[in-house]
């Protein structure tokens, strides 16, 4: 495929979506002819003034630097757009057209993070995110990287604290955060760390404050004199509880009223959860059985899920597009050249997402 660029060694035109299609996107300004003549008025306004030979030498060495000022200028506008798009050409190796490699840093300074926890589509997945990246590819991510991982963790923390909503996924992720970096600082430190050690201890006080105010986060009692969950018919309660998918929600809401509690206890209700995240293979392997000779779903589904992955669920992910090799959010489109778009899509996982830049 060639390269739409006045250089074989450009990796192309920037592009911007419209209502009619993607369009070559244009910078608009002084052209470099404009520049070129006020240069050569510059250098002429010299030569007439050819007693002093030292003020020619100054006008071409200043018509040299607003060239340079010009072409800079230019890059870093270029660039500064480039990056307000939200997808990321993934590069595992250097080829004729392309040199380097894409790294997980550049990856997740390019797609966005900080709009999409905005989404309460995308919101666990970005913690999830998140939260592998603290496990174990913290100290992958380059030095932008990391201020911006960061950054995005604070915005996080905030939204969090201003909305109380979501607030068990948040410390779960802060206390995996601040093991790692509490291994970091003690054992292995400056070797791999980037930037002073000093700047690592006060994000790991920083972390540890925002688990303390997680921690006494008071969530208030809603005041309502409309309908309550406790007073929908018993049928319509127990839909409610089959729609969740995580155990800790199911026991948390059964604690609400003794209702919801005899609800949160029962045999199918496990089974249909552990049916959805574990194979039938699995079962047999730790089968547990109650006094009275019937299978202990509840215990069987805390059991498994030390041994094998739970099913993850997202309202949206970042998609990866196998003809383009592109990763990006399925609203924000890309620049596809397939005859058929939709069937090279491939939906990311966040695990998955992390083994695309392991090499």
């Amino acid at each position: 495929m060639p390269f739409l660029g006045q250089d074989w060694r450009s990796p192309g035109w920037s592009w911007i979506k419209t209502e009619d299609g993607w369009k070559r996107f244009q910078f608009f300004g002084c052209d470099l002819g404009e520049d070129n003549n006020r240069d050569i008025n510059l250098e002429n306004l010299c030569d007439e003034n050819k007693e002093n030979v030292y003020m020619g030498d100054v006008c071409e060495v200043a018509a040299k630097k607003r060239k340079k000022d010009y072409f800079n200028n230019n890059t870093k506008t270029q660039c500064k757009f480039f990056y307000q798009e939200k997808w990321i050409y993934v590069q595992k190796e250097s080829t004729r057209e392309r040199h380097g490699y894409c790294t997980l840093g550049e990856a997740f300074n390019r797609l966005d993070f900080s709009s999409a926890i905005q989404d309460v589509r995308r919101f666990n997945y970005v913690v999830k995110l998140l939260q592998l990246i603290a496990r174990s590819q913290l100290t992958s991510l380059s030095g932008a990287a990391q201020k911006n991982y960061f950054n995005v963790l604070e915005k996080i923390v905030k939204k969090v604290l201003e909305d109380q909503q979501n607030p068990r996924l948040i410390k779960d992720l802060l206390q995996d955060l601040s093991s790692t970096l509490s291994i970091l600082i003690r054992e292995v430190g400056r070797s791999v760390l980037v930037g002073n050690i000093n700047i690592w201890v006060c994000r790991l006080e920083t972390i540890l404050n925002w688990e303390q105010q997680l921690n006494n986060l008071q969530i208030p009692k809603q005041l309502s004199s409309g309908m309550t969950l406790s007073d929908l018919p018993l049928h319509m309660q127990n839909n409610i509880l089959y729609k969740f998918s995580d155990a800790c929600d199911i026991i948390n809401l059964g604690q609400a009223t003794p209702t919801l509690h005899m609800l949160s206890e029962d045999r199918q209700l496990w089974k249909k959860l552990c049916q959805f995240h574990f194979a039938e293979k699995q079962f047999c392997r730790h089968l547990i059985l109650s006094e009275k000779g019937q299978v202990d779903w509840k215990m069987m589904y805390f059991t498994l899920q030390k041994y094998y992955p739970q099913k993850e669920q997202y309202g949206d992910t970042l998609h990866f597009c196998k003809h383009c090799s592109i990763l990006f959010w399925k609203d924000s489109g890309h620049p596809c050249t397939a005859n058929d778009p939709d069937n090279c899509l491939m939906p990311v996982s966040p695990q998955h997402f992390i083994d695309l830049f392991k090499f």
